[in-house]
């Protein structure tokens, strides 16, 4: 017989009956035998590949496979199905600033973004921002404000610690603020802190007396302490030049770990490494890196290079010029922040008359300005007080754009310009005999820092401002010149921002009193009934009524034109987009986006749902 009538054989006699077979299983292997009696036997499954055709073979291995992965699925299935994803800890990123660290110290801070950033990350506050524009605890487990407004007792933490082990108490917060209150350590702090007294009633009890009210006092509680036992036996002298400057020691969820410098002794790069007993947990990600670098032009080539994965900050016409933008997430954070034009009437004859302020603000196409300067990451600011920010109605006093308008207020102003002039001027007849009349030309002179965006909006204004018969030259200065600038007052204009905060107080950028320097008056603002409003409002707590009295202030301001209110910038924050879970929205100033660092994470675990 041959082959194949074996195989036709086989497959069609029939079978022996199952109950006939010898017994050589237990009882419950033969009801499996039984069960699965239908499948084919050892023979046959060695005959079968000779029986089907190949199209048959092809389409039984493909089930089997199917079927294989199916049972590999099902428990895998099963199992993300009965868990989420959680943040698991490990993992680094390196991100690159401009600038290089000199003083992370809270009670040192100015300029520096550099500065501010690492210490945010080092040092805790009381309180912090949670991301929303939110205050939430931080060393502090709660507070209490007294019924008068004058008294905020604040409960700290049990078991906090400082990055060297030590525990964190009262004592230490008492030293920070009697050190910003003393004006011998020269902290920019100082001037949050006058008329505030600190105590505490045990190691956990800290209690703030105010002799009046201060309804933005809480935004004060974010400031980094500093360990008491580290700077005690430092004198004001020496303060700014220890070494603890460079090398902190802080109680934030990241400490300091290892720093390099240059040949010149420029630190170029610095480690941090996650607290372990930060609280409420540890941050999740293990070192953030930070490379340091002397322009936005050299950082972005830094980043475009691969040398960092991340950027403290963008311009917003540069965000084009990056590369691999799938592997980033750019972050567009709301700032309470708005940039104007300030004008210093004792500085410029022209400016003195309101007729030139007021032309000035109808000359001026915000939304040109945002579009050409800011790449549309911005909105429009008309006045001192940001919507969004506080809950207001919209100044009843505005400037909308209107060219006419603005040359026919400088005709009606006495400023005028014969045939064949491109600049206006106006007669000022002499007061006195020994003075004679004169014919002042309408020039300005803008001062601006030389970073690019802000020479770029100081470009933009110069070419609104010109064709109405002004005579525009832009003044550019490195940020500590102008910071020099307006410690002197010595602008005609200044293109400047000023950050407002979340609970804004502007009290310090507009009553009389702040005119000079430390004050932040930059037009040098003087207004009695102005001053009676900003004075009332830091001492009102229910906040619908001070927000009526801000009301009021922004329309006497903006009647007054001391300056030309043109944009709030959106900040643009570029992370490595393998880091989960950033879900700020909104910031006070930049440092502030790591407020939210410890919920970031770059590895992901899985742990079953808690019902």
């Amino acid at each position: 017989m041959n082959e194949y009538n074996q195989l036709d054989n086989f497959f069609t006699a029939p079978r022996e009956p199952r109950d006939v077979r010898p017994k050589r299983t237990t009882r419950l292997f033969s009801w499996f035998s039984r069960v699965f009696a239908w499948l084919p036997a050892k023979r046959q499954l060695y005959f079968l590949p000779r029986v089907l055709s190949r199209r048959e073979r092809y389409i039984i291995t493909f089930l089997l496979f199917v079927a294989l992965g199916a049972l590999i699925a099902l428990p895998i299935s099963a199992y993300r199905h009965a868990t989420v994803p959680t943040p698991a800890n490990g993992g680094s990123w390196t991100e690159g600033m401009v600038g290089s660290p000199q003083h992370i110290n809270p009670l040192l801070l100015q300029a520096n973004d550099a500065d501010s950033d690492l210490a945010n990350l080092i040092y805790s506050g009381l309180l912090r921002y949670n991301g929303s524009g939110i205050l939430i605890p931080d060393l502090a487990e709660s507070y209490t404000v007294s019924d008068d407004g004058l008294h905020y007792t604040v409960k700290l933490r049990s078991d906090i610690r400082w990055h060297d082990g030590v525990a964190v108490t009262a004592d230490d917060v008492i030293f920070t603020i009697a050190t910003a209150q003393n004006s011998d350590y020269k902290s920019p702090q100082r001037i949050n802190w006058q008329g505030v007294a600190v105590g505490k009633t045990d190691d956990r009890t800290v209690v703030f007396s105010l002799k009046n009210r201060y309804a933005q006092f809480t935004s004060n509680l974010t400031l980094g302490i500093l360990p008491k036992h580290v700077w005690q036996n430092i004198t004001p002298a020496n303060f700014a030049l220890v070494d603890f400057n460079l090398k902190p020691i802080g109680s934030g969820p990241y400490r300091f770990s290892k720093m390099q410098r240059d040949a010149l002794g420029t630190i170029r790069s610095l480690e941090l490494s996650a607290f372990d007993k930060y609280l409420p947990h540890r941050p999740y990600i293990d070192t953030i890196d930070f490379i340091f670098y002397d322009s936005e032009q050299s950082l972005i080539a830094g980043y475009n290079s691969g040398e960092i994965e991340g950027l403290s900050s963008v311009s917003p016409l540069k965000v084009g010029s990056l590369r691999l933008p799938g592997q980033i997430t750019v972050h567009e954070l709301m700032i309470p922040r708005y940039f104007a034009v300030f004008f210093n009437q004792n500085k410029s004859q022209p400016l003195s008359d309101k007729n030139v302020r007021v032309a000035l603000e109808l000359a001026t196409d915000k939304n040109a300005i945002i579009y050409s300067a800011l790449d549309d990451h911005g909105a429009v600011a008309d006045s001192p007080l940001l919507p969004g920010i506080i809950n207001i109605p919209a100044n009843k006093v505005s400037y909308p754009f209107d060219i006419a308008k603005a040359g026919k207020q400088l005709d009606d102003g006495g400023w005028t310009m014969t045939d064949g002039e491109t600049v206006r001027s106006k007669l000022f007849r002499a007061k006195t005999k020994s003075e004679k009349d004169q014919q002042i030309p309408l020039t300005l002179e803008i001062t601006t820092s030389s970073l690019p965006e802000i020479v770029a909006v100081a470009q933009a204004i110069k070419a609104q401002w010109e064709p109405l018969g002004v005579q525009i030259s832009i003044r550019t200065l490195s940020v500590s010149e102008v910071q020099q600038a307006i410690k002197d007052r010595n602008y005609e204009a200044l293109l400047f921002g000023q950050v407002l905060g979340l609970d804004p107080d502007p009290f310090s950028f507009w009553d009389s009193s702040q005119k000079t320097d430390p004050g932040r008056n930059l037009a040098l603002y003087d207004n009695s009934t102005a001053d009676k409003l900003l004075k009332d409002a830091r001492q009102t707590m229910d906040a619908t009524a001070r927000n009526a009295k801000y009301a009021q202030l922004q329309d006497i301001i903006l009647t007054d034109a001391p300056a030309v209110f043109l944009y709030s910038p959106n900040y643009l924050y570029v992370q490595p987009a393998r880091i989960k879970n950033n879900t700020a929205k909104i910031v006070t100033i930049p440092s502030e986006r790591f407020d939210t660092v410890s919920e970031w994470h770059i590895n992901t675990a899985r742990s079953f749902e808690k019902k």
